[in-house]
C-alpha cells in the first residue's frame, strides 16, 4: 500500500512537470500565431491602453510585433520574482484567445523594483516607470503591458497569495518563467468581470483537471 501512495505521488509530479513543460510550449505557439495574423495588419496608433473590454489587446497595436520572450528571459535574469498574469498566463494554461500585451504581479518590495527595473533597461525601456505605484504601464522591445502589485484593488479579491502559489515552467532557452496558477487565474478574472474576463474564465473553467 505504501509503495502505491509513492506510485501516486511520482504519477502527479510526472504529470505536473509535463504540464509545466507544455505551458511554455504554447505561448511560444501562440507567439507565432500571433505574429503570422499579424504581419499584414496596418497599425492604427491604438495601444494597449485602449483595449475595449471585448476584443482586449489584441485588437491594438500591442499584438504587432509581440514577443514577450526577451523580457521573461531578463526577468528571470535579473532576480525578478514577478509572476505572469493577464492573458499571457491564460494561454500558458491552454487558452487559444491571442493577446498584445503582458501583465505582471509583483511584489513591490524595494530590491525587486531593482531587478525590475534591471530587466527593463536591459529590454530597451527608455522610460523607466514609477514602481512605487500599484499599477503602472511599462513598454520594453517585443512587449507592453501593465506592472501590478498586491497593493491594487483587484474587485475585492486579494491578490498577493497569488505570488507563492505561481508555477513555474523552464523554457527550452534555459530561462524559468513564474504565473500565476490556474485557480488564481480565473479568481482573478471573475474579480474583474469585464465580457471579455468572463469568457475567458469560462474557458480556463473547462481546462480546469
Amino acid at each position: 500500500m505504501q509503495v502505491g501512495k509513492w506510485q501516486v505521488r511520482l504519477s502527479r509530479l510526472l504529470l505536473n512537470e509535463l504540464m509545466n513543460e507544455a505551458a511554455v510550449l504554447r505561448l511560444r505557439q501562440a507567439v507565432r500565431r500571433i505574429q503570422d495574423v499579424t504581419r499584414e495588419r496596418a497599425g492604427t496608433g491604438r495601444g494597449p491602453e485602449e483595449a475595449d473590454d471585448v476584443a482586449g489587446t489584441f485588437a491594438t497595436d500591442g499584438a504587432l510585433g509581440f514577443d514577450p520572450f526577451p523580457f521573461l528571459r531578463a526577468l528571470y535574469e535579473t532576480g525578478s520574482h514577478g509572476v505572469v498574469i493577464g492573458q499571457v498566463a491564460g494561454i500558458m494554461h491552454g487558452s487559444i484567445e491571442l493577446t498584445g500585451d503582458l501583465d505582471l504581479l509583483w511584489d513591490g518590495t524595494p530590491e525587486q523594483a531593482r531587478a525590475l527595473r534591471d530587466a527593463l533597461t536591459a529590454t530597451g525601456c527608455t522610460d523607466l516607470p514609477d514602481l512605487d505605484r500599484p499599477q503602472v504601464a511599462y513598454q520594453v522591445t517585443g512587449a507592453s503591458g501593465d506592472l501590478c502589485t498586491p497593493a491594487l484593488p483587484w474587485g475585492g479579491m486579494d491578490i498577493a497569495p497569488c505570488l507563492a502559489r505561481a508555477v513555474s515552467t523552464q523554457d527550452p532557452a534555459g530561462f524559468t518563467i513564474r504565473y500565476a496558477a490556474l485557480d488564481d487565474l480565473i479568481g482573478m478574472r471573475r474579480s474583474l468581470g469585464r465580457p471579455k474576463d468572463h469568457r475567458r474564465a469560462d474557458e480556463l473553467e473547462r481546462l480546469s483537471p
